[in-house]
């Protein structure tokens, strides 16, 4: 899971020995002079220009130029916040609560309570904020607070009785574990947001399609909606829907959404702008939203999101908690479902409509307390391959944080599903590139055959991928895609192909690095450089009709080629097989979690490239992302209950799905409005840093 520092914390006298620094310096901050580290000094000196004109004290601005600076940077490593023991070590002299006492003497820094339009945010646990990102925690947890407010909804008989036949039994393997997905519906069904993590093969979607049809039995003219961050994600939504909705009569088959979308399509984007044309004063038409993939949205497009997203519909968010977070700031979905516990009062009304003894309804212990319990499951059996097949116990190992049981059992080699290559050489060894050849010899095999046949080349290309921690060097995608370009063209020796003159040859895959709404084309979207009738080179790609559509290849947004890709690019992919390509040194982009969603790309075999001292220090580093996001949302579920209270009566029966659920007296949008003064002591969440090695 990636780790969050969104606990609370007292404010500190003395510089944390040098432990949050070497947390944050891990994730590359300050170290190295970078695009980042220009812009987060720029930032620094307009702060600073911007204090003097207001008259700060002098004596408050070296540590505020300091902690601009490394703030502003720790938003380009993934943080959404830094904690003052991280900038304390840069602010010699200055510490604990000195440093907090200057930054709010500085005029540049404002609280909670009162934000104005200070540039930086420190709150009560010593977390400093660009205001931008406070503002979208403080949006987004009191978004999720009013969407949890509703009381239970009910289900009419004929959703029950679906319920029960769709979701036959209560132990689909495990004699000892209920049925969650069963568990997972009834709770969607009831409540307005439900949260489901569980990796690939957990039976997420076979979830989704059975609840689906459950609302539709119940409400025939909802209006629902499939999303997903990429296009690549959300066209696997909707496939895999298909695919899983033909169990279904046809009646409800006919009524499942025949179109996914992007989140920015879905919100529509205005060009030139970072807001969309949906928000919370034109809200999305939509009675039920499924986002799948959410694990990928960072924290300013989930604040968007859920903004757009009427009070009164569902919300349904899919993902995989241990995978790698979004790019951008923020790990959204892995602190969103972070406590899969339920109270004595839903773990009652659940055994009730799904006749699960409420003895047997036991989640998993929460990775963090949250106000978000009684919305998350986490699905943990595996449908796909079992946990003690090859990919599903390197994958147990990695989450585990065993590498030292994860080198053994590779070294054993005892599941030829999962093999292990000891490469340390900057420059591939001859084994590691011959298997990298061997595995696109399908695809190869397939454009020999012939150019025309296009399912069946995507079908071949889509059997395998090299899947890279960095994008540079030998090591990386781009060594890889031109030692593999070039092999290809060789062995295919088409007569299309002009030579090196140009990087367009018949069979050259593509992937789009940017969106382009006008062709409609995704970033993520993957095309072949195919011939057309006239023998004119196209690039190809799948169609939401089951065909195929050709673009020119001057009208492409950003691409590469896509023989091989980062494990960032392939979330939300599927292949058959995987290699998964390490560098040769131990580095800080290389995780635990980017491993793990990296293994879990494949469904039948995963071949790992990379030295024993790599592969232990991966398993042994999780992601750590700063945020304060699970505070916020204890402050915006104690002032929702306090605004809700007169009203709401815990007791009383659950009312019809279709009564009004707006709450009037819920908090409003306004990001700026000061926090109820006298809340509780906040607790520091149960978050801790993996312990060291000897």
């Amino acid at each position: 899971m990636t780790r969050s520092t969104s606990a609370a914390s007292k404010p500190s006298r003395a510089p944390a020995a040098g432990r949050a620094d070497a947390r944050l310096r891990d994730d590359g901050a300050i170290r190295d002079a970078t695009p980042g580290d220009a812009l987060a000094r720029g930032f620094a000196e307009r702060v600073v220009r911007w204090a003097r004109e207001r008259n700060a004290p002098a004596s408050t601005l070296d540590a505020l130029r300091i902690a601009a600076r490394m703030t502003s940077f720790a938003t380009t490593a993934g943080h959404v916040c830094i904690h003052l023991d991280d900038i304390a070590i840069e602010a010699p002299g200055v510490a604990g609560l000195l440093l907090r006492e200057d930054l709010l003497a500085s005029t540049m820094v404002g609280t909670p309570s009162a934000p104005g339009t200070s540039p930086l945010i420190l709150d009560d646990q010593d977390r400093l904020y660009l205001h931008r990102y406070f503002d979208y925690e403080r949006r987004l947890a009191r978004r999720l607070a009013r969407q949890r407010s509703h009381p239970p909804q009910t289900i009419d008989a004929k959703a029950g009785q679906l319920l029960d036949s769709l979701f036959p039994g209560d132990a689909p393997r495990d004699s000892a574990s209920p049925n969650w997905q069963k568990l997972a519906g009834a709770l969607a069904l009831t409540g307005r947001l439900t949260i489901i993590s569980g990796g690939p093969g957990t039976g997420k979607t076979t979830t989704v399609v059975n609840l689906l049809a459950c609302i539709l039995e119940q409400e025939p003219a909802c209006r629902i909606r499939l999303a997903a961050p990429t296009g690549k994600a959300a066209a696997r939504m909707l496939e895999a829907i298909r695919q899983q909705a033909t169990r279904l009569a046809p009646e409800l088959q006919a009524k499942l959404p025949t179109e996914s979308f992007t989140v920015h399509r879905l919100l529509g984007v205005i060009p030139d702008s970072t807001e969309f044309r949906h928000d919370a004063d034109n809200p999305l038409p939509v009675d039920l939203l499924v986002v799948d993939e959410a694990s990928m949205l960072d924290l300013a497009l989930a604040t968007k999101l859920f903004e757009a997203i009427p009070e009164a519909a569902r919300i349904i968010l899919l993902g995989d908690k241990d995978q790698l977070s979004a790019v951008e700031s923020g790990a959204v979905f892995s602190e969103l479902s972070a406590d899969p516990s339920l109270d004595v009062a839903c773990v009652a009304r659940l055994a009730a409509l799904t006749g699960i003894a409420a003895e047997r309804i036991r989640p998993a212990a929460p990775a963090t307390p949250s106000s978000l319990h009684d919305s998350v499951v986490w699905f943990r059996e595996n449908f796909r391959f079992a946990a003690d097949s090859g990919i599903g116990r390197l994958a147990t190992y990695v989450n585990a944080g065993d590498g030292e049981g994860a080198i053994a059992w590779l070294r054993s080699g005892v599941d030829p599903a999962v093999r292990w290559i000891e490469d340390t050489n900057a420059t591939l060894a001859g084994n590691s590139l011959q298997r990298v050849l061997e595995g696109g010899a399908a695809y190869l095999a397939a454009a020999r055959a012939g150019l025309h046949d296009k399912a069946a080349l995507f079908d071949a290309f889509g059997r395998f991928r090299v899947l890279c921690a960095e994008r540079d060097g030998p090591r990386g995608i781009d060594g890889i895609n031109r030692v593999v370009s070039q092999h290809f063209r060789a062995a295919l020796d088409h007569p299309l192909d002009p030579g090196l003159r140009s990087e367009w040859y018949p069979g050259r895959p593509v992937m789009v690095l940017r969106n382009d709404y006008v062709l409609k084309l995704f970033n993520g979207d993957t095309g072949l450089a195919l011939p057309d009738e006239s023998g004119t080179l196209m690039v190809w790609f799948p169609d939401s009709a089951g065909g195929f559509r050709a673009v020119a290849p001057v009208r492409l947004p950003a691409h590469e080629t896509a023989f091989a890709t980062t494990v960032h690019k392939a979330q939300g992919s599927e292949f058959r097989d995987v290699l998964v390509l390490l560098p040769a040194k131990p580095s800080r982009v290389v995780t635990r979690e980017l491993l793990y969603t990296a293994v879990t790309r494949a469904r039948d075999g995963a071949t790992l490239v990379c030295g024993a001292e790599v592969l232990d220090k991966a398993i042994a580093s999780p992601t750590q992302r700063h945020s304060g996001l699970i505070e916020r949302l204890r402050e915006a579920a104690a002032s929702t209950l306090e605004a809700t209270a007169p009203t709401r009566d815990s007791t009383a029966p659950t009312r019809d799905a279709t009564a009004p659920t707006r709450d009037a007296t819920a908090p409003t949008r306004e990001a700026t409005a000061p926090l109820r003064e006298g809340a509780a002591p906040l607790r520091r969440a149960a978050v801790r840093p993996p312990a060291s090695k000897p």
